[in-house]
């Protein structure tokens, strides 16, 4: 089931031990800024054999789907997808992930996204309109057992960024600004026993846009 998202307000920056929250990107965007129309599916797991290799290998994906909907009849697109547990592991998509998994999840959804891509793909322009919308496949590895929750983070959806100024030390050389992006944010609580890997289900907790 494919989700929509609007923009989010205004927001400060917190740090709590558990979840990680984020400054929030401006509620009206400034001239020239954009942010794509995006659709998302629910993750889902694969666990098949690994071409090549005498192993079973566990991976999830979702299939994103975006949509200029700007006044740009072009925008760029560079995507930058990670995934971060609860327990601090940080999973870069497509790593570890061999080539012939993407074909997999391609078979596997080609009834509903018989156009589905990889990240690996050329065409970095999303042109205007819906008939120019583009269906990605997001792969990770498996990631921490242990993990009571996940977050999906997805870059490069938006041109809005921020400049976070950091608090120099009066001792140390001025620290340099840190620039963040506006990043589309998937929150799942993970069902199931850790021993039963099988059965996880990925239970969806907040989709947000963050400044990340």
């Amino acid at each position: 089931m494919k989700k929509e998202l609007g923009l989010a307000v205004c927001g400060i920056l917190v740090l709590s031990a558990a979840v990680l929250a984020y400054p929030k990107p401006a509620g009206v965007q400034g001239e020239r800024q954009w942010t794509l129309n995006v659709e998302y599916s629910q993750p889902e797991q694969l666990v098949v054999s690994i071409p090549g290799e005498n192993k079973i290998g566990r991976f999830w994906y979702i299939v994103l789907t975006v949509t200029n909907n700007t006044e740009s009849e072009d925008v760029s697109f560079y995507p930058s997808c990670e995934l971060m547990t609860d327990t601090f592991q940080i999973i870069p998509a497509d790593k570890g992930v061999p080539g012939e998994i993407f074909q997999i999840v391609k078979q596997r959804t080609q009834g509903r996204y018989p156009f589905l891509e990889s990240l690996d793909f050329l065409e970095h322009r999303i042109f205007k309109g819906p008939d120019n919308t583009r269906d990605f496949a997001i792969i990770w590895p498996d990631f921490d057992p242990n993990a009571k929750e996940i977050s999906l983070f997805i870059g490069g959806l938006s041109n809005e960024t921020a400049i976070l100024k950091q608090a120099a030390d009066p001792n140390a050389p001025a620290a340099e600004p840190v620039i963040l992006q506006k990043t589309l944010r998937l929150r799942y609580a993970i069902g199931g026993d850790p021993k039963l890997r099988d059965a996880a289900v990925l239970k969806e907790i907040k989709a947000d846009w963050i400044m990340r």
